[in-house]
């Protein structure tokens, strides 16, 4: 059992910037983020595994970025450049890997981003 908290949402004005951070109780293989808007589906953010393997969704490549710090079991995604679209609930994923490259088995709560003018 993997348990995941996270922080760090909130309200911004489009092109500004906001870092999520998520901690989970154990070390895990891969760390990353989903989000889900509105209407739409869950989908994957970005993800980087402990060996620092990373990948992005095409629609956040060059203004996010995800790091892991592996002593401290955390995660963290810094947006930057944030547009209205990016509005969304995000939620933090850890998995095993038997998941990879699919969404793992635990979450986190998720955590409001709301980018608006």
């Amino acid at each position: 059992q993997v348990q995941l908290v996270e922080s760090g949402g909130g309200l911004v004005q489009p092109g500004g910037s906001l870092r999520l951070a998520c901690v989970a109780s154990r070390s895990i293989f891969s760390m990353g983020w989903y989000r889900q808007a509105p209407g739409k589906q869950r989908e994957l953010v970005a993800r980087i595994t402990r060996g620092l393997s990373i990948n992005y969704a095409d629609s956040v490549k060059g203004r996010f970025t995800i790091s892991r710090d592996n002593a401290k079991n955390t995660v963290y995604l810094q947006m930057s450049s944030l547009k209205p679209e990016d509005t969304a609930v995000y939620y933090c994923n850890a998995g095993f890997p038997a998941s990879w490259p699919s969404s793992g088995d635990y979450w986190g709560q998720g955590t409001q981003v709301t980018v608006s003018a």
